[in-house]
């Protein structure tokens, strides 16, 4: 490898470690703003979000306009919804519900999730081909859920919020694989936009469906005044932390860095939520904690790995 190449691989992987963490830093908004409903936060953070890609996009609305065909606003519709508005209401009551840990670990099979349900491409892999993977991955996931009934996953926790925030974390885990699979296919189908270009039009679509949860701050519990600032600082934060830059850092790295490189590199959303969430409680991974991350991160970097050599491997 030549110097050359080697500062854009270094440089590719530092972007792909940077999206990671500030993808991250979503599992800490519904923590902090607990008293908030799901419906709340999806507004205020896709509300920021849909605002800052309409200021990005305004200079290049001219020349992008005329690209964006009937077909692409379906897509853009769909994907929004599913990517965004409907993955975000169940990953906040996943985390309200059950926890960072849980939910950052169940969402972090995406990798994997991906590969399973966007088969029929000349690069996929059987079932039988992942039989070991998957099975480290269930007895991660099976880890962390031990763990969590055992230690009832916060004092004012019921089995039914339990079961409600594993079961909705699953739900997140369908609605982002749907959503990484679909955008990939349409994307390789219609190549008339940069990376850049559609995660702006994205955006912008997301903000008009979260017009619509608006009414959920009226209808919804009463905060006071003094709650607000708060609210609006860590949706912000949250909405160009990850939406607006940890989507341009992703793009980047996915520009520099082979698919199977780049897409081992999602582990490190995971082991930052992971590393916030045990901040935010200010303690230390419990034994089952530990095992779960060792067992989950192991499944899916050897999932990723046998993606690598597939194709070396193929005659």
């Amino acid at each position: 490898m030549t110097p050359a190449k080697q500062s854009r691989h270094a440089l590719g992987i530092a972007c792909g470690v940077g999206a990671g963490a500030l993808w991250g830093i979503v599992f800490l908004g519904p923590q902090v703003l607990s008293d908030f409903s799901p419906v709340e936060l999806s507004a205020g953070r896709y509300l920021a979000y849909g605002l800052a890609s309409l200021l990005l996009i305004a200079p290049i609305w001219k020349r992008l306009s005329g690209r964006v065909t009937r077909v692409d606003w379906k897509a853009l519709f769909w994907l929004s919804l599913a990517g965004n508005i409907v993955y975000f209401l169940f990953l906040v009551v996943a985390i309200q519900k059950a926890g960072i840990a849980v939910a950052s670990l169940i969402v972090g099979l995406v990798p994997v999730s991906a590969s399973l349900f966007g088969g029929g491409h000349s690069d996929s892999l059987r079932l039988r081909a992942l039989i070991g993977p998957l099975a480290l991955i269930l007895a991660g996931v099976a880890a962390i859920n031990i763990d969590l009934f055992s230690h009832g996953g916060g004092p004012d926790a019921t089995t039914f919020d339990l079961i409600l925030g594993v079961a909705c974390a699953v739900a997140a885990l369908l609605s982002w694989t749907a959503y990484a699979v679909y955008n990939a296919r349409h994307l390789k189908a219609h190549p008339h936009f940069t990376s850049n270009e559609w995660s702006l039009l994205t955006g912008l679509m997301t903000g008009a469906q979260a017009l619509l949860l608006m009414p959920a701050f009226v209808l919804g519990p009463k905060h006071g005044m003094d709650a607000f600032p708060l609210f609006w600082g860590v949706v912000t934060v949250t909405a160009i932390g990850a939406s607006v830059i940890g989507n341009a850092l992703w793009n980047g790295a996915s520009r520099m860095l082979p698919i199977s490189l780049s897409g081992q590199l999602i582990v490190f959303e995971t082991l930052f939520a992971l590393l916030y969430g045990f901040v935010l409680e200010h303690r230390v991974p419990r034994p089952l904690e530990w095992l779960a991350v060792a067992l989950l991160m192991s499944g899916i970097l050897w999932s990723a790995h046998k993606h690598r050599v597939a194709p070396e491997n193929a005659h």
